[in-house]
């Protein structure tokens, strides 16, 4: 199948875009770099720099005539919502909106789309969340990742298009982003390795689930071949606070540095974890790399990554 990968520079994207790759398809590429790096694209997939809110991506759609549309291209800083909600809109809802209106014109076979479980389910009254779980998201990004599965239920029910909403939770791993607020685990990683003291927020007994990239690749394989229109949730579980995350990376690393705290960051969830009950029984999908290993195999890449950038001479 012909398959558009939007954010396929990016770390969960670029991953998505190897494994279709590996299984005979042809992909294309959609990126603005702002976030994703072009060394991330896989060397046999076709590669454009552009803007998911550009009128100009109708044209391509056009002319690439896509079957699946891929949708992982996101404003996906929390934090970064909540101080510029309108720029989080304008990426999340209305560069979606272009999408999905450019898929219902040209009759795309399936949207598989890159939503949140994390930040979807709001302050959460059961553990692990459901897909069943009332939907009170309390970040801009949140609200916006919600807007988006309202909008892509009423273009399958006003122009056919098929779908599947894979709810994420806290995805890491090989490629993720070390900078910013986003993606702790590669930022304590990197920091760690080049001898730096990463800054625990608040008590650092906040939970989160972390979910290894190669699953939530697997979960869309799978999500790509169901026949039926629905939603999954794709995490581990487990909740596993900040502190701990810590310890796994500097054990890891093979560090001494001290489990240092900074201020709580005002607004942040405090616990989030994910079931995956619906998925194991729909789609045959479940977590199969542990957190440990999950880790580790992050560690070994941004070691090489750092060894790479040290001029040898």
């Amino acid at each position: 199948m012909k398959i558009l990968v939007t954010g396929g520079a990016g770390f969960i994207g670029s991953h998505l875009v190897d494994a279709f790759i590996d299984q005979g398809h042809q992909v294309v590429v959609i990126d603005n770099l702002i976030t994703g790096q072009r060394e991330n694209v896989h060397p046999e997939a076709k590669f454009l720099e552009m803007d998911i809110r550009d009128e100009a991506i109708r044209d391509v759609f056009e002319a690439e005539r896509f079957e699946v549309v891929c949708h992982q291209a996101a404003q996906m800083d929390v934090r970064k919502s909540v101080d510029d909600p309108r720029y989080d809109a304008e990426v999340n809802i209305l560069g979606t909106l272009n999408l999905l209106q450019a898929s219902a014109k040209i009759g795309v076979k399936k949207f598989l789309f890159a939503s949140t479980g994390g930040a979807i389910y709001g302050e959460q009254t059961e553990f692990p969340a459901s897909e069943e779980h009332q939907t009170w998201p309390v970040s801009p990004y949140g609200v916006s990742k919600l807007t988006c599965e309202k909008y892509i239920y009423y273009f399958n029910q006003v122009f056919g298009l098929n779908y599947a909403l894979l709810r994420y939770a806290n995805v890491y791993g090989p490629r993720q982003n070390p900078h910013g607020e986003a993606g702790v685990v590669a930022i304590f990683t990197k920091k760690l390795l080049q001898g730096e003291q990463p800054i625990i927020n608040g008590d650092g007994l906040q939970t989160r689930d972390y979910v290894y990239v190669g699953d939530v690749v697997r979960a869309n394989l799978l999500a790509l071949d169901y026949p039926e229109n629905d939603y999954f949730n794709v995490g581990t579980g487990k909740e596993t606070d900040v502190n701990t995350i810590f310890r796994l990376i500097r054990d890891a690393v093979g560090s001494d540095a001290p489990e240092t705290h900074g201020p709580a960051k005002p607004g942040e969830q405090r616990r989030s974890v994910l079931s995956y009950k619906k998925a194991q029984e729909k789609l045959g999908w479940q977590p199969q790399v542990t957190l440990e290993e999950g880790i580790q195999k992050t560690v070994e890449f941004f070691r090489q990554k750092l060894t790479e950038n040290i001029p040898t001479s």
